[in-house]
């Protein structure tokens, strides 16, 4: 029970100190399941990233859930989702009552603006970070290349990108084994 009151709490901070979304509780993930608790690696959460980014709902939300099952089972699933929904759910209703009081003034336009800025920073600095970490010869660095244009310049959606992106990695792998094989 302790473990996953611990698991709910984790999951609560982060969905508590996120703003903008799923990419935004990146950086806010890799420090804590990966450098504070190990649940999981790098590699391990940019592949938990990639599979939430294809199956339905929000990102963080699907990514909560799978560490969650992996640390506890369905009960840690539970904890996690929970935990990462709950402060959303408490802050956009506090939110939306008290917001139209606010609409117009510009001092919080202005902090929305900073807070909007600061969220593609850090998203920015995961991206990098990731990517140092995970494109590790000319192939891999082609294909990064090839899903962010798709990603930025493509009307197609991320499920696609993370396919086509799969498929051209299992084509390379398959080329390069016959290579070697000769």
């Amino acid at each position: 029970m302790r473990d996953l009151l611990s698991l709910f709490a984790l999951f609560f901070k982060i969905g508590l100190f996120t703003f903008g979304g799923g990419y935004a509780m990146l950086p806010l993930l890799k420090d804590e399941v990966v450098n504070k608790r190990r649940f999981v690696s790098d590699e391990e959460l940019l592949d938990l990233y990639s599979i939430g980014q294809c199956t339905p709902g929000i990102i963080s939300i699907n990514v909560a859930t799978f560490i969650g099952y992996q640390q506890k089972g369905i009960g840690g699933a539970v904890v996690a989702t929970s935990g990462i929904v709950l402060p959303s759910l408490i802050i956009i209703t506090l939110v939306a009552s008290i917001l139209q009081q606010f609409m117009d003034n510009r001092y919080v336009a202005y902090a929305f603006a900073g807070i909007r800025i600061c969220v593609a920073a850090l998203i920015a600095d995961v991206i990098y970070d990731l990517a140092k970490k995970n494109i590790k010869n000319y192939m891999a660095g082609i294909i990064f290349i090839g899903a962010l244009v798709l990603s930025v310049w493509g009307n197609l959606s991320a499920v696609w990108i993370v396919l086509i992106a799969g498929g051209c990695a299992l084509a390379i792998g398959e080329v390069s084994r016959k290579v070697k094989k000769r």
